[in-house]
């Protein structure tokens, strides 16, 4: 149940952070579309980020882990690519998308929560 509510508000949070950033788009504004997206990405970051990750230490040391977000970016363009009807205008829109897809999800996780029990 937690999974399917962490889809459901990653795939708003891609909806919300189309509209708002120039340059991505969801055809159509379409929920499935974004479902898509949310699902893709949250597979990507699941298997293949971590085996990145693992590739890429010794640069992610030596740029002080700044190097995650070029990460980040790469897979947000992959996921363009696999997913038809969602495309984003190149590095820079991805990374910015990235960037502002996570404050987006923090958010909609604060007011919709996520569920997760807040420790006291």
């Amino acid at each position: 149940m937690r999974f399917i509510l962490k889809i459901i508000i990653s795939t708003i949070a891609v909806l919300i952070t189309a509209y708002l950033l120039p340059g991505v788009n969801v055809e159509d504004n379409s929920f499935f579309t974004a479902l898509l997206v949310a699902l893709v990405l949250a597979f990507m970051n699941t298997i293949i980020k971590p085996i990145l990750v693992i590739l890429t230490i010794p640069i992610t040391v030596f740029t002080l882990g700044l190097f995650i977000l070029v990460i980040n970016a790469a897979i947000i363009i992959w996921a363009s690519r696999l997913v038809d009807g969602f495309h984003v205008e190149g590095f820079w829109r991805a990374l910015l998308f990235s960037l502002i897809l996570s404050v987006v999800t923090w958010f909609l996780e604060k007011i919709l929560g996520d569920g997760k029990k807040e420790e006291r």
